[in-house]
């Protein structure tokens, strides 16, 4: 069965987007090439939230962005939002409802991993009890202000361990929920 994963790079200051969604910043970042390529692999499925679908980035426009994995990946995305376009997107289904897309994106992505992208639809994984790991890179840069990774005043304890991998580098981190 596929492993609800939630995927984000972050800044040591604990920010996956800069103000206004700006991803700009993860341009020129030291890259750790063979766990992205490995996470490009292990992902049979996404599940979107909305912002990060859209997306609000001012630069989403630039050929090196907006794309998931920098535009390395091909599969079936899930969105979860109220507000479906009018207009059918290839190979994106539009779900309102959290439990009904983890279950189509588990059934689309088979024995590989479901990628959850968006701050907002992962703390929803969370408060749910729903979300099995998260996967993070960890890059060299302080941002100072954006969108925190997770942002949940009055929320719980969250306990994680860490998943042992072949990694040696210092910007993967692999994290198991502990329910």
């Amino acid at each position: 069965m596929a492993i609800l994963q939630w995927q984000f790079t972050m800044s040591l200051d604990g920010f996956m987007a800069g103000p206004g969604g700006d991803m700009s910043w993860v341009q020129g970042l030291p890259a750790a090439d063979k766990e992205v390529a490995e996470t490009r692999e292990s992902t049979g499925a996404l599940l979107v939230g909305n912002r990060t679908f859209r997306g609000d980035d001012p630069y989403a426009e630039n050929p090196e962005e907006g794309e998931a994995y920098g535009g390395g990946w091909h599969g079936t995305q899930f969105v979860l939002t109220h507000h479906s376009p009018s207009t059918p997107v290839p190979g994106v289904t539009f779900v309102n409802d959290l439990h009904a897309g983890v279950a189509a994106a588990k059934a689309a992505a088979g024995d590989k991993h479901v990628g959850v992208l968006g701050a907002n639809v992962a703390r929803q994984c969370l408060e749910a009890g729903i979300l099995d790991e998260i996967l993070m890179f960890l890059a060299p840069v302080l941002l100072g202000d954006g969108v925190r990774v997770f942002d949940h005043p009055g929320g719980s304890l969250v306990r994680l361990e860490r998943v042992p991998t072949a990694s040696s580098s210092p910007m993967y981190h692999r994290l198991r929920v502990v329910r």
